[in-house]
């Protein structure tokens, strides 16, 4: 992958915001349905686990988003040039 293809935060964020959303309704929902007096000990592993879904779907978009990049910058017709002149 070309190291000159970038993806910006703004991007990633814009792809990530229903995610995000699910996630923050969830950990919400996590955190005030625990028992009182065991807040921690009654939400920790959900929110846990709410959070690994969600970095997980972050770097994988992020990637997609790379790729799609990248696929997007090459041109096809500068490397069918390349290999006419090399001929």
């Amino acid at each position: 992958m070309d190291k000159d293809v970038k993806i910006t935060p703004e991007q990633l964020a814009k792809a990530m915001d229903a995610d995000y959303q699910k996630l923050v309704q969830q950990v919400s929902a996590a955190v005030n349905e625990a028992p009182d007096g065991a807040v921690i000990s009654g939400s920790e592993e959900l929110v846990r686990e709410t959070m690994a879904r969600f970095r997980q779907k972050v770097y994988e978009k992020a990637i997609q988003l790379r790729t799609q990049a990248a696929q997007a910058a090459f041109s096809p017709s500068e490397e069918q040039e390349e290999a006419t002149l090399e001929k």
